[in-house]
């Protein structure tokens, strides 16, 4: 980043103080933001949704977060991200509400279970 756009400098990352950065700007609170952006993006490379698409469906998240009452600090985007993608996935159709409801069964399952400084690892099959 230039010195003229430092995250000091951008007033939107200033509206929202809870929103974790590092000098360079903003970053992933947890590893599952990470997963949730690079499988968004995955997904949109291949041609699953468009961009537009994509920026409908999570801004349609965030608006039903702040009419419930999410002061939308910054620090439930990623709840937003994910929930727009989850939503897109099964409007989609590439997967059923239910499978994502097993999947993360899966994932609790597999956290629970790892011990604390490993990988989380999901068995498939």
């Amino acid at each position: 980043m230039t010195p003229a756009t430092t995250p000091a400098t951008l007033p939107a990352l200033d509206a929202l103080p809870d929103l974790p950065r590092d000098a360079d700007g903003p970053v992933f609170r947890e590893p599952w933001e990470a997963s949730a952006f690079a499988i968004t993006l995955e997904l949109h490379a291949a041609g699953h949704f468009t961009w537009d698409e994509w920026a409908t469906a999570l801004s349609q998240q965030i608006r039903a977060a702040q009419a419930a009452g999410d002061p939308d600090l910054g620090n439930t985007y990623y709840r937003h991200w994910l929930a727009a993608l989850e939503s897109l996935v099964t409007t989609k159709a590439l997967a059923t509400p239910e499978a994502l409801d097993l999947r993360a069964q899966d994932w609790v399952r597999a956290y629970r279970n790892t011990p604390h400084g490993h990988p989380v690892e999901l068995k498939t099959g």
